[in-house]
């Protein structure tokens, strides 16, 4: 059996395990909580723990994927994966988090349930082919094959940027502070000609039904956005996913979490997250009003 100290042990490996599967911060809480559920009733010894909670996890969590297959392809507008906002500088929650960018999430959606498995465990969490293949219960030489096939999709389309995380916080809060003042001429000059902004609504909230690309399109989108009239709207500096983003509450509850990606002091990628369901989890920051 496994007792609840090597649970909580490997808790934060289960999370990690589960969110990167999913992409939900809520689902991933949850499928950790069904693997205690499991684990603790078994009766017999378990070898490897880490191996065994391990497997369970994954195995609920490809289940899970497979039945939100459907529900997925009804999704209203861009998907975008649950934010993991921390407050800057927390170290304990920056090390959950291990920099996991919401572009790199939205990477791994690309992959085939079984490809995110095998990817995850294997270049993330340094399993074997051999340990993974016992877990998912298929030849290694398969599993072999799956890895190597999502590597190589996944460093096609892997993010690449190195700026470092002091210049994407200026940046970023610069281009809030031209937002706010609807300034559209400094806007653009902060964003890159071939920049795109997704936002994820879920069809519950208003956001664009579509990416909008280019600097023109991106800035006057925003700028409208920025500009509407709200009930006591906070912008705060937060980390999304590792990575400096902004946190929006407006009359004290989370409603917009944004994180923008940062090449040569221009930005490329905007993505805004405003479906509740993806924001429950947020608790009201600590960290100070961000004053651009």
């Amino acid at each position: 059996m496994i007792d609840a100290t090597t649970f909580e042990h490997h808790r934060r490996m289960l999370f990690g395990i589960a969110y990167r599967m999913l992409g939900s911060v809520a689902d991933a809480e949850d499928l950790v909580q069904d693997t205690w559920l499991r684990c603790s009733q078994v009766s017999t010894s378990v070898d490897n723990p880490a191996g065994y909670l391990t497997r369970t996890v994954t195995n609920l969590a490809l289940n899970r994927l497979t039945s939100a297959a459907a529900t997925r392809e009804q999704y209203v507008g861009p998907w975008l994966p649950e934010p993991l906002v921390t407050e800057p500088d927390a170290a304990e929650e920056v090390e959950l988090a291990e920099s996991v960018s919401l572009a790199m999430l939205v990477v791994l959606d690309t992959l085939s349930p079984l490809e995110r498995a095998v990817f995850v465990l294997k270049e993330v969490f340094g399993f074997s082919f051999r340990e993974i293949a016992g877990m998912l219960e298929r030849g290694e030489a398969s599993v072999r094959q799956v890895g190597h096939r999502a590597r190589s999709h996944v460093q096609a389309r892997r993010p690449r940027y190195d700026t470092p995380d002091e210049v994407r916080r200026q940046v970023t809060d610069e281009f809030l502070a031209a937002c706010i003042g609807g300034d559209i001429n400094r806007m653009m000059e902060l964003l890159a000609p071939d920049v795109t902004s997704w936002s994820d609504g879920g069809g519950k909230v208003k956001a664009a039904l579509r990416p909008q690309h280019g600097a023109d399109k991106v800035a006057r989108f925003l700028a409208a956005v920025a500009t509407q009239p709200m009930e006591d709207p906070r912008v705060h500096a937060v980390d999304v996913n590792g990575r400096p983003g902004l946190l929006l509450t407006v009359a004290g509850r989370p409603d917009t979490v944004a994180c923008a990606e940062v090449v040569d002091g221009r930005i490329t990628e905007i993505r805004i997250i405003r479906n509740p369901e993806k924001l429950r989890h947020l608790q009201p920051p600590q960290a100070p009003e961000c004053r651009p």
